[in-house]
């Protein structure tokens, strides 16, 4: 068995894999493995001219984030010791993989390890994903050290240390391979978004770690497959995060957790809507209405938990909205 793959996912990046493809080849000591979402662009065609030493896994259709990773990974059974999942829009730097291999053979509890990662566009600024470690409010919305909502702090070296997180960034995320197998890797029904967060939950509720080592930095570009502001992304949140929680909470902490989110979150399409931003609107009713008709689409994923109690979050915040919106807090360091 190999040390450490890693494996980047493809659907139609051809500029992106252009633009990136060379740092990553120039600065992994790892095999290197693309998954492609069935592209409909040149991309397979610019890896078989141009990187012949990037190895190729081709997809029948668009999986998805979630289930492209699932399916590609499939491939790569037992091969590896580690799989290091990370974004076409990822520029790394020297020694980026050894160092996150290092790191995690020095905590064999780790299922999961991210780096540091900042923003290809600002470099003195942390990413909006994942930035300085995530982690989870009592009402499971992710935030970050160094980015809270849209908030995003200038990288002074703050965050260059090891700790324990709630959840590792899906952009650059060293994953152990046996437990991702065993969790039975991502949720596809997810398809994109908060898929890294769900299995991070549900690997801690098994027993596992997840970690942060910001001794190791990549530059991310973001939203290159959906904006921020995408009312599909938007859309993408809110259902995948209900789904997320009824898997990994009890019933009764769901039962809280969803009516505090419906409320808030019901208060959110109003304004939209009230804006003229109806696509937004939509797009949370749509998240609402879909998790509702297929909430048990992913029953074979629940873990089950000890004493039926979730694992709680390591973050400060309880609850992020009351410390941002009404206490007016704009950086992890001021909560």
């Amino acid at each position: 068995m190999k040390s450490c793959a890693v494996v980047i996912l493809n659907y139609n990046g051809e500029e992106m894999l252009q633009k990136f493809l060379p740092s990553v080849v120039e600065y992994s000591q790892s095999d290197i493995w693309i998954i492609d979402n069935s592209s409909t662009d040149q991309s397979t065609t610019l890896i078989s001219r141009n990187f012949s030493q990037v190895n190729l896994i081709p997809l029948k259709a668009n999986f998805g984030y979630a289930g492209g990773y699932n399916w590609g990974l499939e491939e790569l059974k037992g091969k590896y010791k580690y799989y290091i999942l990370l974004n076409s829009d990822v520029e790394v730097t020297p020694e980026w993989d050894l160092d996150l291999v290092a790191s995690a053979e020095t905590k064999p509890d780790y299922a999961a390890l991210q780096p540091k990662i900042l923003s290809f566009q600002n470099r003195d600024y942390f990413d909006y994903a994942g930035a300085g470690g995530g982690f989870i409010d009592s009402l499971a919305y992710p935030y970050c050290r160094g980015r809270i909502w849209e908030h995003i702090e200038r990288d002074e070296g703050q965050y260059d240390d090891f700790i324990d997180v709630d959840w590792a960034s899906g952009a650059c995320m060293l994953v152990n391979a046996e437990a991702f197998h065993q969790m039975n890797g991502f949720d596809a029904h997810f398809f994109a978004h908060m898929e890294e967060i769900d299995l991070c939950w549900r690997m801690r509720n098994k027993g596992w770690k997840i970690g942060y080592d910001g001794n190791t930095k990549v530059y991310h570009v973001g939203g290159a497959t959906l904006a921020r502001n995408s009312s599909r992304k938007l859309f993408l949140n809110v259902r995948n995060s209900l789904s997320m929680i009824f898997k990994n909470e009890g019933r009764l902490n769901f039962g809280l957790i969803f009516l505090a989110k419906f409320c808030l979150e019901m208060m959110a399409a109003i304004s939209f809507f009230l804006k003229g931003d109806r696509a937004n609107a939509r797009a949370i009713w749509k998240g609402y209405k879909e998790f509702i008709v297929h909430r048990n689409i992913s029953v074979d994923q629940i873990v089950k938990v000890s004493k039926g109690k979730s694992v709680p979050g390591k973050g400060p915040v309880r609850f992020l909205i009351l410390s941002t919106g009404i206490l007016k807090k704009k950086t992890f360091r001021s909560l």
